[in-house]
């Protein structure tokens, strides 16, 4: 009647994220163990046990290609913050099985692991550190990179199987017919399309650590649905537009991006966005439960979806130096410098649309009681309330059913000064910058598409078009981009396609 969850997300990244949620609010007692304080799991944690995070762990890992290597703390952990072994080990002693875990330090946990793997292995199991096992304290901090299994000679084999011998009783491969099998869950006329699922460049996982990052935010701020045009045509869904995308398990509010690169019949949703920054953007609602039999993997990548126009009776921004759930039908959290960014819609404005604006603004949402500022035009359904403290900027709500879904960068780069003029002050409340409608070439530097250096979209297509550029090396000379981890050379590879694209289909002077 108790569950333990270490250092994972389930109620955000299982499918069917709907029953896993409702398991975990049911469970009587469930511990978290995890270095982030605020998930979707932890929120139903009775007992949280801080963790250290990866920069603070002494250890070792193992990549996919069996290589096993040091890791070294290069920062002390954080609070309260333990290792996980720590933890294991001093729950186990209160369990009264000390014995078992009696582990002072990571040393003695790899040679435990070690043996093991020899354990009754005779060949019969890949895994074998058995050598390993008997290296001292100091072997084991100067321990270099190596791939299992290990020799009696302390030497890796960097191929498995090289001398014909395989991981069975008698030695001999075993070849296995399979017949293809489709996923069991099929299209239908209720769910027509096929939703396939995947990640983003500049996020990992659940988004816990990398959603808190402005740069890496920058790229994609919203989760979305990429559908080809022809099929968004036929669910009357438009280019920007919001989307709801329902499967036999749930449902989620997604924005529409339409692509010719996507597969007709099939739609793609990133997997990152969870009930910690979006409100309906989390796609495990949608996946089903069912496994191949064999390998036990869910069909993530194939759940048959309904997809249909989503039209919010209101839409807006909130810009806030605090971190809230507002209590919207649609709302997505970006992290920018020095606030959060809330895309905010809904079917109907609240009631008290005042204390609904305090609410998100004011003291009740952590923030000073400060200046007020606000405008109102009811005929053309616009609100806008500023708070200022002093001459610090603290949040800014906009209502608008024609605006902007995000707000201006010039606006959010406010939240970055410790002062805001005060002739720039009264432009708070407008839609445009406070030099009349330029914004000093910051408002059209576009998304970020290399995190690494910083380089937006509009430059590297700027450099394209001034230099004739033809190729990513080309483009990472002039501009720095992709010069780093190279992750992003795929997106400015397809920029210069598409810069010359429009250049052939521009009418000649």
């Amino acid at each position: 009647k108790a569950l333990w969850v270490v250092g994972t997300n389930p109620a955000a990244s299982l499918p069917e994220a709907d029953s896993v949620r409702a398991a975990l609010a049911a469970c009587p007692f469930v511990v978290v163990s995890d270095g982030i304080r605020d998930t979707d799991t932890t929120a139903f944690a009775h007992v949280l046990l801080p963790a250290a995070a990866w920069g603070e762990k002494d250890g070792t890992v193992t990549n996919s290609e069996r290589r096993i290597s040091r890791q070294r703390a290069f920062r002390p952990p954080q609070g309260q913050a333990k290792p996980d072994w720590w933890i294991v080990s001093q729950v186990a002693a209160r369990l009264g099985w000390g014995r078992s875990f009696a582990w002072t330090k990571p040393a003695q946990i790899f040679r435990e692991h070690a043996a093991l793997t020899r354990f009754e292995n005779n060949g019969t199991r890949g895994l074998d550190l058995g050598p390993l096992a008997e290296l001292d304290d100091h072997d084991y901090d100067d321990l270099s990179p190596i791939q299992w299994p290990v020799g009696p000679d302390l030497e890796g084999s960097a191929r498995l199987f090289a001398d014909g011998r395989f991981n069975t009783p008698d030695r001999r491969a075993r070849l296995i017919a399979v017949c293809h099998r489709a996923p069991r869950r099929q299209a239908s006329e209720d769910f027509p399309l096929v939703l396939n699922t995947g990640r983003l460049r500049d996020q990992w996982h659940t988004m816990t650590r990398t959603g808190l990052v402005p740069r890496l935010a920058a790229h994609t701020n919203e989760p979305f649905l990429a559908i080809h045009p022809d099929d968004a045509a036929i669910d009357g869904v438009k280019d920007g537009e919001l989307a709801r995308v329902t499967s036999a398990t749930g449902s989620a509010l997604l924005r529409v991006r339409l692509t010719p690169d996507q597969a007709r019949g099939s739609v793609f949703a990133p997997i990152h966005w969870n009930r910690q920054f979006s409100a309906a953007g989390g796609v495990g609602s949608l996946a089903s439960a069912e496994t191949d039999p064999l390998s036990g993997q869910p069909e993530m990548k194939h759940t048959p979806v309904n997809v249909a126009p989503w039209q919010p009776g209101w839409r807006g921004f909130l810009v806030s130096r605090v971190r809230l759930q507002p209590q919207t039908d649609y709302w997505v959290r970006t992290a920018a410098e020095g606030c959060w960014v809330y895309t905010l819609a809904g079917t109907e404005l609240p009631a008290d649309l005042a204390a609904w604006a305090e609410a998100l603004t004011g003291p009740a949402a952590n923030l000073p009681a400060a200046n007020l500022m606000e405008f109102h035009d009811t005929r053309r359904s616009l609100h806008r309330w500023v708070r200022l403290e002093g001459e610090r900027l603290e949040a800014c709500l906009y209502l608008d059913p024609d605006g902007p879904a995000v707000p201006p960068s010039w606006l959010v780069q406010r939240f970055a000064l410790a002062e805001v003029p005060a002739e720039q002050r009264p432009w708070l409340l407008c839609d445009r910058p406070p030099d009349g409608g330029a914004s000093g070439g910051a408002e059209a530097r576009g998304r970020i598409v290399c995190a690494c250096m910083n380089v937006t979209e509009q430059s590297i297509l700027t450099a394209v078009a001034d230099h004739g550029l033809t190729n990513a090396d080309q483009v990472g000379a002039s501009t720095e981009a992709g010069t780093n981890c190279g992750s992003c050379r795929s997106e400015i590879t397809t920029l210069i396609e598409r810069s010359q694209i429009e250049a052939n289909e521009s009418p000649r002077a």
